[in-house]
């Protein structure tokens, strides 16, 4: 599983059964928001705010694979530089589908990826500063079937190929200046949830669940993903790279494997 603190690893156990506990909404439920926030960020003050965004279809062709970007105007939030980004889908069985540890590097953050939904839900990005306070943003998607469900497939052949990484600069890229990054990986991300499609017996989870940035040896941005991310996870994010240099990627899985590549940056 992906390493939270005592708190937050309590919180997704607490969500986790109370979304078990619930049936499936025809419709996103604000309801859940306030149950999920004080499990979560018990007895934290939160202020909703317009300087983090987050930019999706308000309807979604498939609930497997629903694009967001999220993003950060640095300008409109009068000085309050946020250094972490807990991204929810509140009605999912397991809502928290990433946590973003974010650092200078990124400039105005902005980073486009897939998540998963299993019903009509809102999703919510929670950001922390450095003296722990919390903003909140929320959008409203309706996509349904993503989480659970069966599957099949060649076992073999999927663990073959997981962990095949796609990962490009954008050029040329702009040295101090906003450059465009791509990254996927190819991995089944199974949830836990899914069903084997002969026998109907629960596929254990298989994830990645740490994705590691960094530019001539410094991290610019740490990603804790969940199970809520979408098969074969994407992040396309922009960085500002000082100086020429090699910008290195390693995803780790929930069964300890490493997967490592790294690219070029020229002016």
């Amino acid at each position: 599983m992906t390493k939270l603190n005592n708190t937050l690893w309590n919180a997704l156990v607490s969500v986790t059964l109370l979304m078990s506990s619930i049936s499936a909404f025809a419709e996103s439920d604000p309801k859940l928001w306030p149950v999920m926030k004080e499990a979560f960020f018990a007895k934290r003050d939160m202020q909703e705010v317009s300087f983090i965004k987050i930019d999706a279809p308000r309807r979604a062709e498939s609930g497997a694979q629903v694009p967001v970007t999220y993003s950060i105007d640095n300008a409109s939030a009068n000085g309050v530089k946020i250094t972490k980004l807990y991204a929810f889908v509140d009605a999912n069985p397991i809502p928290l589908t990433a946590t973003y540890h974010l650092t200078d590097a990124l400039g105005n953050f902005q980073l486009s990826t897939r998540i998963r939904f299993e019903t009509d839900a809102f999703v919510r990005l929670v950001g922390e500063d450095a003296n722990g306070k919390l903003y909140l943003a929320s959008r409203e998607i309706r996509a349904a079937g993503g989480c659970g469900g069966t599957i099949e497939g060649n076992e073999a052949a999927i663990r073959a190929s997981a962990g095949k990484i796609k990962f490009k600069v954008d050029e040329p890229a702009v040295i101090g200046g906003v450059t465009s990054t791509t990254f996927n990986i190819k991995h089944p991300m199974r949830t836990g949830l899914q069903r084997e499609l002969v026998s109907q017996g629960y596929i254990p989870a298989f994830y990645i669940q740490k994705t590691e940035f960094s530019y001539n040896g410094k991290p610019i941005l740490t990603i804790d993903v969940g199970v809520g991310t979408s098969e074969d996870p994407y992040f396309k994010f922009n960085f500002v790279p000082d100086v020429a240099g090699k910008l290195d990627v390693m995803a780790t899985d929930n069964e300890g494997k490493t997967f490592v590549q790294q690219v070029d940056v020229k002016g």
